[in-house]
């Protein structure tokens, strides 16, 4: 097995003393696997905060995209993982990157009803206009899945500036 192989796994499960070992041996933070998640996606995915601090310390692409384009912090806006979110917006991911059918963290977020997530994205700058691959936007994914409260922070949410 590949040294790069083992991060991975070491990732997943947050195991911090592995992943400090292998970054002394120049491990590559944003090795892929063959699904094409790296390190980080896997990390959060996992609600790993304490390693997802570490992988992003040590230069972890905070918006690599696994095969259907979904990245870190669309994982965590789908899972509800709110303290990795904070971590990722606050490290400077992207908010408006758009996955193989056009959503968004967003989107992911009033869909699946995390609206802690939702109002922390907004208020940091997420587009709530964008829309997908058939026209659907945030609060149209809010609506269809009966997501009243999401309604709600996307009504009345106003971009200050």
């Amino acid at each position: 097995m590949n040294i790069n192989e083992l991060i991975i796994p070491a990732a997943r499960k947050g195991e911090i003393a592995v992943l400090q070992e292998l970054f002394a041996r120049n491990v590559d933070v944003n090795h892929r696997d063959l699904k094409g998640y790296t390190p980080l996606i896997i990390a959060c995915y996992n609600n790993q905060l304490e390693a997802a601090k570490l992988l992003i310390n040590n230069g972890a692409n905070l918006d690599a995209a696994d095969e259907g384009g979904n990245t870190a912090l669309m994982g965590v806006s789908f899972k509800g993982y709110i303290e990795i979110a904070q971590l990722l917006i606050e490290c400077g991911a992207n908010l408006d990157l758009q996955h193989g059918n056009g959503g968004t963290a967003l989107m992911f977020a009033a869909m699946f009803g995390r609206n802690d997530i939702l109002q922390l994205l907004l208020e940091h700058g997420a587009d709530k206009y964008i829309k997908d691959i058939k026209g659907q936007d945030a609060l149209e994914f809010a609506a269809l899945q009966g997501n009243e409260k999401g309604l709600e922070i996307l009504q009345n949410f106003v971009y200050e500036g």
